[in-house]
């Protein structure tokens, strides 16, 4: 999995279709809209996972404690539900010791599947840094 340093910059316009037809089902980014199945997502980056008043989070969302920027929904938008694979080199030779697998946010309510190719999850990523400031 490449890193959000690693990822192409990202288009908001193609990020807000992506929005559109794959987020706005279960969330909104307008200021002072209530939520959906999903929490609203106005002022997203900076904020703590499982801390949007009135909705209501799984256990492990608030427990996590995850600080939602660039970095961290670009890991999660690959794939929410699934884990990610963790891999852990020697500092001299590079040389793989050891890959094991973690959930993202174990015991998550989002049911979506992600985003596979890195230009969609840095359009939306980008969408979402200007619609939900």
């Amino acid at each position: 999995m490449a890193s959000f340093e690693l990822a192409p910059p990202g288009d908001a316009k193609v990020g807000e279709k992506i929005f559109r037809t794959k987020c706005a089902q279960c969330h909104t980014v307008d200021k002072g809209a209530g939520h959906k199945q999903g929490p609203n997502l106005n002022g997203l980056f900076g904020r703590q996972s499982g801390t949007t008043a009135g909705y209501s989070y799984s256990t492990a969302n608030k427990s996590m404690a995850v600080n939602w920027e660039e970095k961290t929904l670009y890991d999660y938008l690959l794939n929410p539900k699934k884990t990610m694979q963790l891999l852990f080199f020697t500092s001299a030779l590079l040389t793989l010791m050891k890959t094991f697998s973690v959930q993202y946010i174990p015991g998550t309510k989002m049911v979506f599947p992600g985003l596979k190719k890195p230009q969609e999850r840095a359009d939306l990523i980008a969408y979402l840094k200007e619609s939900t400031a």
